[in-house]
């Protein structure tokens, strides 16, 4: 949720400023850059050098840099930030905010500020319980700023009680949090399938596919992007998820996808089946290795349940269920007659014609059809962006609440 965001991280002196330095380095690793502004009381706390070498920029402390006659523009700063993150945030920062009282280059860069605004407050027990620290968060809190609430503990005067400030897991969860109720599928429960299945033949050998399990991977990822909570249901696959909060289910064989499926899909408000399930398994599978004795060997293959259509049967007009054609010959046609017969929203349809595209490669080139057989052909791109092309394709799907 914060890669690519831009965030000034305001530091004010307080024995809990020791806990920024950890906080610039979980929100670099989770891909935001960071802008740390300090107020001069804070460098009795934590020098400027270890901000600067974890957040990869200078410190900005003063409005003027005497050395190069040059300032520090506090409008641009806050133009620039995608959010502003006072932690710790001070007894004395508190009350300068609430009132606009600005004496220092944070204080005027959160005057100048456009984005959200959060606070962490850190400081003794009764100074937080103090009438006047009190009045100071309600007005800042009716200014749209976002507090974060303090935690209980033990403080650094001895006393134990709230005050101590949030940690800094605690804050970048929290960021996350509030970010992802602003994203188009925020709210919403979407459940991706990827990969190939296997199909046992014996306890060594198996029918399976050439299914990499890439394009599943990269909707999934791109649904919890956009905000939804996502469940992936994986078959065999090397792959990993950047996004450690998808529930990744791992499966093996079209049994199992339809166990795990049917398990998941009526909490679903978007169902996306993009894994290649056998659509054949081996009638029986032998307890031991088949040796290599005959000529000659036969084996006879099942239909699997068909999954997709045992969707389409249970689906309620309120979700929406997402299906995929692999095809090599008359594509549109059979790929708008799976969308029919099997109650589809949308069915992406691939083509093995196509070069560059197909299993294992990084690249793919679709076809979407809706409903009224409306048909958008894509041009050969990277995976991601062709989830994200399908993605746009279902957020126009989901109703909206008027506000």
């Amino acid at each position: 949720m914060l890669t690519g965001k831009k965030i000034i991280l305001g530091v004010c002196g307080s024995i809990a400023s020791y806990k920024a330095a950890h906080l610039v380095r979980l929100l670099l690793k989770a891909g935001a850059e960071v802008q740390v502004v300090m107020t001069k009381d804070a460098l009795s706390f934590i020098t400027p050098l270890t901000l600067a070498t974890l957040s990869k920029k200078p410190v900005l402390i003063d409005y003027f840099i005497p050395e190069t006659g040059e300032w520090n523009n506090h409008v641009e700063l806050g133009l620039w930030a995608d959010m502003l993150l006072i932690a710790p945030a001070s007894a004395n920062t508190l009350g300068k905010m609430a009132t606009g009282i600005c004496d220092n280059l944070l204080l005027a860069t959160y005057l100048s500020a456009k984005c959200p605004m959060y606070f962490a407050p850190a400081m003794d027990l009764d100074m937080w319980k103090h009438p006047s620290t009190k009045q100071n968060v309600k007005q800042l809190q009716s200014y749209g700023n976002i507090l974060i609430q303090p935690n209980a503990g033990e403080l650094a005067s001895g006393l134990f009680g709230e005050g101590r400030m949030a940690e800094p897991e605690e804050i970048i969860e929290l960021l996350q949090q509030e970010l992802k109720k602003k994203l188009p599928l925020a709210g919403k429960k979407a459940l991706v399938t990827a990969g190939p299945t296997y199909e046992a033949i014996d306890p060594v050998r198996f029918i399976g596919n050439h299914s990499s399990g890439k394009m599943g991977f990269a909707i999934a990822e791109e649904l919890y992007r956009l905000g939804a909570d996502v469940t992936l249901i994986s078959g065999p696959t090397a792959l990993t998820l950047s996004s450690k909060t998808i529930k990744r289910i791992d499966v093996v064989s079209a049994e199992d996808v339809l166990k795990a499926t049917l398990a998941e899909f009526s909490e679903a408000d978007i169902t996306v089946m993009s894994a290649a399930v056998a659509d054949y398994k081996p009638e029986h599978v032998a307890n031991q290795k088949i040796k290599k004795k005959a000529q000659e060997f036969s084996l006879n293959l099942i239909k699997t349940t068909d999954i997709l259509a045992e969707l389409g049967n249970r689906k309620r007009s309120d979700q929406v269920l997402v299906g995929f054609a692999l095809e090599t010959e008359n594509e549109l046609a059979y790929a708008s007659d799976k969308l029919k017969k099997k109650n589809l929203d949308l069915i992406v349809l691939n083509s093995l014609n196509d070069e560059g595209a197909g299993f294992k490669s990084d690249l793919n080139k679709i076809t979407i059809l809706d409903k009224q057989l409306n048909t958008e052909t894509f041009v050969l791109k990277p995976k991601n962006e062709v989830a994200q092309d399908i993605c746009r394709k279902i957020i126009a799907l989901i109703p909206h609440e008027k506000s």
